[in-house]
């Protein structure tokens, strides 16, 4: 096969690192308020449950957006959709700062915020589809997980001494500020699509949006994926939404919840690179989200039991690497599978069923004991993983991904001066 027929550009780097930027942003601005829940009630006035709302308000807002945001990406290119997206992101998260003094205030703009994420969350299979090679993308979708993961972490960690140091509208001042420059630099450097597609003939060409969403809601597998990602996102957004009220009964400070849920996100971001990496090389989806879901059992039985910082501690870090590795993979094994249909497609769909996943944080709160215990619920969740074992085994194998391609023959690079033109 014709080398020029393909082409895969360094700018690829470029396109991936903004697009990392702005959803480390959004990311930043979900989770902030997390690992500081009880001194936000006293701030607002309100209960905890509202202040979980404020993350929760994020899944909501995207259960009903994801499939017409995922229809703009297809339609529109990614360029022109996620740009409006980064530009709510901006424009929303300093309106959150200038009103950080009013709950009402704050409550609309994180309403504002929710709508701008699916606009970055749909858009992690096509940025990797649309610049990278197959036996890159996995890993390029990794990397667009690892860049959430480390906002979270960020949020985690950052947001205690923040409020510490500027209370909470200068807190949430600075991240708008953050956001709005993140923003900027995607806008100005993001580009849609190179000039040449990054892999060969027939691995890039994807159907009209609504063929393809009919075709893949017919598909057992995919199914089964819907529910892996409900599971598995709603263990993720239950833990880091109430990190901080699941240690606080434990004799755990804010400053120790943060820790503790940057730690979880620094596993992910560790086993988003390496089992991403690992499962582009050996050119198998399967066998890692199986491997991957079945060592994380041992770290949610850790977070659930565990009475020490330490035991916690390690325990997040296991969760972390073994659950949040499973997405970036499973991502790319929904759009490989789903193929022909728009990767945009089966990423929103993904994603949808992960958000419904809100129904896990309001059955956590509704299961603590009366001294604010969070240990039924945790078991409760444990359970399911291993009941998500069992589904992944009942899993194909894509076929997409063991298809050998010219460009292990060495496809040309082009430089991102070339691609300008």
């Amino acid at each position: 096969m014709a080398q020029d027929t393909y082409k895969v550009y360094r700018y690829r780097w470029v396109v991936l690192a903004v697009f990392m930027l702005i959803t480390l942003a959004i990311q930043v601005m979900w989770i902030c308020f997390a690992p500081i829940t009880g001194d936000v009630s006293r701030f607002y006035h309100i209960s905890e449950l509202q202040v979980g709302f404020f993350a929760m308000s994020f899944m909501v807002v995207y259960v009903p957006l994801s499939i017409p945001i995922a229809w703009l990406i297809d339609t529109y290119g990614y360029r022109k959709a996620v740009s409006v997206g980064a530009i709510l992101m901006a424009v929303a998260g300093l309106l959150r700062g200038v009103f950080g003094a009013s709950y009402l205030g704050v409550l609309l703009s994180t309403l504002a915020l929710g709508v701008a994420q699916p606009f970055m969350m749909n858009a992690i299979s096509p940025v990797a589809a649309r610049w990278f090679p197959i036996n890159e993308r996995a890993t390029a979708s990794g990397l667009a997980l690892v860049a959430n993961f480390l906002g979270i972490a960020i949020g985690q960690v950052l947001s205690p001494v923040l409020f510490q140091s500027y209370g909470i509208p200068g807190m949430l001042m600075i991240y708008g500020i953050f956001g709005a420059a993140c923003a900027l630099l995607f806008v100005l450097l993001t580009r849609d699509a190179p000039p040449t597609p990054p892999c060969p003939p027939g691995q890039e060409a994807r159907a009209l949006m609504l063929d393809g969403l009919k075709s893949m809601l017919k598909m057992k597998d995919i199914w089964i994926l819907l529910a892996l990602f409900l599971i598995s996102m709603g263990i993720f957004n239950g833990i880091t939404t109430w990190v901080e009220s699941i240690v606080r009964p434990r004799g755990m400070s804010i400053i120790q919840a943060g820790d503790l849920g940057a730690a979880m996100l620094v596993g992910g971001i560790a086993g988003a690179i390496i089992m991403s990496a690992l499962s582009d090389h050996y050119r198998r989806r399967k066998a890692f989200l199986l491997a991957g879901m079945a060592c994380a059992v041992p770290g949610m039985l850790g977070v659930a039991l565990g009475q020490t910082y330490g035991i916690m501690l390690m325990s997040m870090l296991i969760l972390g690497f073994f659950l949040v590795s499973l997405a970036p993979i499973g991502y790319q094994y929904g759009a490989e599978i789903t193929f022909p249909a728009p990767e945009g497609t089966s990423n929103g769909l993904l994603n949808m069923a992960g958000q419904v996943s809100v129904v896990f944080i309001y059955a956590m709160d509704a299961l603590k004991s009366s001294d604010g215990s969070f240990t039924n619920s945790l078991l409760v969740l444990t359970g399911l993983m291993i009941l998500s074992v069992f589904l992944i085994g009942a899993l194909q194998e894509s076929t997409l991904i063991g298809t050998r391609q010219v460009e292990e023959q060495g496809p040309a690079l082009v430089e991102p001066e070339q691609e300008a033109s």
